[in-house]
Order: structure tokens, then sequence, then C-alpha cells
């Protein structure tokens, strides 16, 4: 039997370029071909005008006194500006520092204190989120923080504005300066074993990444790319808008978060070719009660990513959306993210029961848990990836990087993997306690130190029991003080508002013990078993990884 291990073409060579050398080439190439479009702000950009207000951007942050390697962090929803941000700050070699729409305040002060951010360009409201009062509470125990810039406001026009003081050279001087190799974004992925990680990626990275991805879909100057999905994850920014600015392609933004009536309008009025999403999403496209009311039939292409597709959704996809070449991708963040994708031309069955083959320029390796030897294809162990896609590190964690990046270079991601005789690989299960809610993953522990900061809980477990919506949710078990009284709700009201919706428990149940392994060790999964039966919930309906 073969090892399951494999190693991607190498016949169309790496870029070696910054994401601003990169997008100025495409300047040259297409500068009257749409670039960005995002319909509810009534925004459209050539890419000459793109590469221009992207400069201005630039520059009124040169003008802030912002230097190479300086961390700028984001908090908003999609829109026209943090596009602009997201290359702007790649131009001057800033560190653009992701941050979730979904964070609360204790989320918040962290990713701010742990990068060490000098400003923070962010929306005023999201949703239920008042960001300024947040900021406010916040901003006092967050010393590095110099300046804030709220978007649709003076700070934003004072931003604009002050780039008039800089002069066109400086920019290109700081920017000529710059190397591929340097760090550009740190994205945060929560943590297994307490606060988020910051992973920290270069213009290699994502440069790279974003473009074979795009290049898995057959992208060109004439695609128009539809990207619901946000881009504080990879999804968006790099498997989205980074594919598209490698290939002179369009970037559609279809709205400030997820609406799956204005995907329908937005790929109907601007003749979108592909369009990208969790599998939830595409469920909402194609359940919308005005869903055959719209000509869909420019779709071609584009990607599922972030947890399972159903079988039947994916015919669906296919027949009702006209997406015959729709691809799934797998990855995670810290590999910039993707490492194996399916083609356009695989059947159903590989898009549905494998996450595809290994990308280009990347080796991929399934290895035994506990000798590290790599297992015959075919058999199960844990997926690990190496290549220029993997990231420079954990911000400021030495340690923790070390723990999953071995000393070949290796990323150890904790899933678990099987390969098969012609290298698709289907993922099969987790070494890390994570649970995956509607492409969103949600790692236990974090849950589990917020839970114990309540005065009257002693304990908690968090795991993930099955949702036909969601895939998974999250259900908290707890023990409380001696005679302490806490209901679900006012477990889940604790939550609200101090970490993100998507974390706060969806059931709670209070125990007095939890099962027990002879050593001593909590039985996570005789727990989700006793949900399954209480609660009398139902696995997902799910055809593979």
């Amino acid at each position: 039997m073969a090892l399951a291990s494999a190693a991607g073409p190498t016949d169309v060579p790496l870029i070696d370029e910054t994401i601003g050398e990169n997008l100025e080439a495409m300047v040259a190439r297409f500068p009257e071909r749409d670039a960005l479009v995002v319909p509810h702000q009534g925004v459209r950009y050539t890419y000459a005008e793109f590469n221009d207000a992207v400069d201005t951007v630039a520059r009124g942050l040169l003008a802030g006194r912002l230097n190479v390697g300086d961390r700028i962090g984001i908090w908003s929803p999609n829109n026209a500006e943090w596009v602009l941000v997201q290359y702007a700050t790649a131009k001057i070699g800033a560190i653009l520092v992701n941050i979730n729409p979904a964070y609360r305040t204790s989320e918040l002060e962290y990713a701010l204190n742990q990068s060490g951010c000098r400003s923070l360009i962010s929306a005023h409201t999201h949703l239920s989120s008042d960001y300024v009062a947040m900021i406010d509470e916040v901003r006092p125990r967050v010393t590095a923080l110099e300046r804030v810039i709220y978007l649709e406001s003076e700070d934003w026009q004072d931003l604009i504005e002050a780039a008039a003081t800089v002069p066109m050279d400086a920019l290109r001087e700081v920017s000529a300066s710059l190397s591929a190799d340097q760090p550009i974004n740190i994205q945060y992925t929560s943590g297994t074993t307490g606060f988020p990680k910051g992973a920290t990626l270069s213009h290699t990275n994502i440069l790279n990444n974003g473009f074979f991805t795009g290049e898995a879909c057959g992208y060109d100057e004439t695609d128009r790319v539809c990207i619901p999905v946000p881009f504080y994850h990879c999804f968006g920014m790099v498997m989205g808008n980074i594919a598209c600015t490698t290939h002179g392609s369009t970037i559609v933004v279809p709205g400030a978060a997820f609406d799956p009536e204005a995907v329908l309008e937005t790929v109907e009025s601007e003749g979108c070719t592909s369009l990208y999403g969790v599998p939830t999403m595409f469920i909402g496209v194609l359940g919308h009660e005005n869903f055959d009311d719209y000509d869909l039939t420019t779709l071609r292409t584009g990607i599922m990513a972030g947890s399972p597709c159903p079988a039947e959704v994916m015919k669906r996809v296919i027949s009702d959306m006209h997406m015959d070449k729709v691809t799934i991708a797998y990855g995670m963040t810290e590999t910039s993210p993707v490492s194996t994708q399916t083609g356009g031309d695989d059947d159903i069955e590989r898009r549905v029961l494998t996450v595809g083959r290994v990308h280009p320029h990347v080796e991929i390796k399934i290895v035994n848990p506990e000798s590290d030897r790599t297992v015959e294809r075919g058999e199960r162990g844990e997926f690990c990836t190496r290549g220029y896609s993997v990231m420079i590190g954990y911000w400021n964690e030495s340690e923790r990087t070390a723990e999953v990046i071995d000393a070949e270079g290796w990323m150890h991601t904790g899933d678990l993997a099987t390969m098969d005789d012609e290298g698709y690989v289907k993922i099969v299960g987790r070494i890390k306690d994570m649970i995956i809610r509607g492409g969103e993953n949600v790692y236990p522990r974090e849950i589990e130190e917020f839970l114990y900061t309540h005065p009257d809980i002693v304990d908690a477990q968090v795991i993930g029991v099955p949702d036909q919506k969601f895939g998974e949710q999250v259900m908290a078990w707890v023990t409380l003080k001696p005679g302490a009284t806490l209901t679900e709700e006012d477990v889940k009201e604790y939550c609200r508002g101090r970490i993100a919706h998507y974390k706060v428990p969806a059931y709670v149940a209070f125990v007095d013990e939890f099962p027990m392994t002879v050593t001593g060790k909590i039985q996570k999964f005789k727990l989700r078993e006793m949900a399954v039966e209480e609660l009398g919930l139902e696995e997902a309906t799910s055809a593979g990884a």
C-alpha cells in the first residue's frame, strides 16, 4: 500500500511579489475592468479607481505616522472601506489585525492588547453590537492604542484628507522597501486552551493562497465573485478578495452581513459567475421564498467550505443555482487557509465525501498522532501540511507555535483524515476538541474558562451537540457551588454581550458530577450521548467532511 502523502504540482510558479506589487500589475493589465462593486454602498471602482482609492488610504495612514510592522486593527462588517484598508495596509507594510465583528468586550480587549494595535478602524454599530460603547469600555485598559478611526464619520474623512500631506513618492518608497516574506496580517483563531491565538501571515502566504484558490475555480478577468462571507476571516479576504485581484476578477459585496435575498439580488443584477458560502448560507439561499424569482444562470463556480456539505444541498447548488463547477476547499487560518480543494470537474460524490486533493506547492501527509509516522492510504491519522502557506507563527507566542509546527515545518492541524488511492482527502474527525457551528470554529475550552468567571459556577464542560441547521450547537454542562441556584436562561444571559453570539450556549444542563474515566478524565463523549438522548436531538444530515 502507498503511504498517505502527496505533493501538489509546481508547474505554475509561486508569485514572488508583495500584495501591492501584484495589485499594481493587475491595474496595468485591466485598468478599466471592475475591481470592487458594493451595491449597498453605491460603490463601483474600476481597477484604476480602486488602486487610487487604496493609495489615498495608504497615504492617510502614513500621515498618521504608522510604520512598517505597526499593527492596525479593523473591526467592521463587510464594506468597501474594509477592502481598501486591507490593500492599503499591505502597501505600507503595516500588519492588519482582523477583529471578528461578533466579538464582545473581553475578546476585543484581548485582541487589541495581545497584538499591540496602535490604531483601530471601526464601524459604529453592527446588528445589535454598539462598537463605540464597547471600545469606550475597554480603551482605558488598552495601552498601545493611540487612535480610533470610525468609518462614515469625520475620523475617516480626516484620514482621507490627510493623504494630501503625503506625496506619492513617499508611498512608493515605503512600498519598494517591503519584501514578500514580511508579516502583513494577524487573524485570531479561537484558542483550544484559553485565549485566541494570532495567526500571523505574510504577503507570500495569502497572495499565493488566494491565487491558487482562484486558479482552482478557473478565474480570469471576466469573473465576478459574490462574497457574502466575512472579510475578517480568510474565506473572505484571501479566498475572496485576493483570489479576485490576482486574476483581474471583480469583488462583489452583497451586503454588510449575509442576507439570502441580497445575495440573490446581487448575483442577478451584477451577473456574478461565482458565489461563496458555508453550507448554511447555501441552504438559506436555496430555501428563500423568492428563490425562483431570480435568474442565476450567470453562475458557474464558487466555493463551499467551513463545514460538511449535505449531499442534497450540493445537488441543488449544481442543478438549481447552475454552479456545476462549484468546489469544496479545506484548510485553516494557520495555513492561509487552503491546503486541499476539489476540482470543478470532480463528481458530486468527490465534492460531498472529500475535501479534494493537495494544492499546488503544498505537501500533505497523514500521520499516526502518537508515533508521527505516515500511515498508509485508507488509514486514519492526523492531517499535516507543509509549504509556503504555513503561517509565520502565532503572534508573540513561540511556545504555542512550536506546539503545532514541528522542526521540519509541518503544521499539525489536529484534524483526523484519510487519503484514498487517488489522493483525495476525507476529514473524519478532530483531535482538537472543537465545535463547528455554521462554519464558525468554536473551541470549548475558551467558553469553559469564561464560564468559570461566574461566581456561582464551580465547573463547566462545553460540548457540541447535533443541530439540523448549523451542523452543531454549543451546549454547556455546569456544576454549581453548594446552595447556588441558576437557570439555563441565567447562564445564557451571563454570556450575552460578553462573548460572541455563536459561542453562547444554545443548551445548558446542570449536574452534580461529570462522567469520569478511572484516571479522572472527564468523558465528553458520554456528555454528548446524554445530551442527544435527553434533548431528543438527531444527528445533522451530512454526507461528508
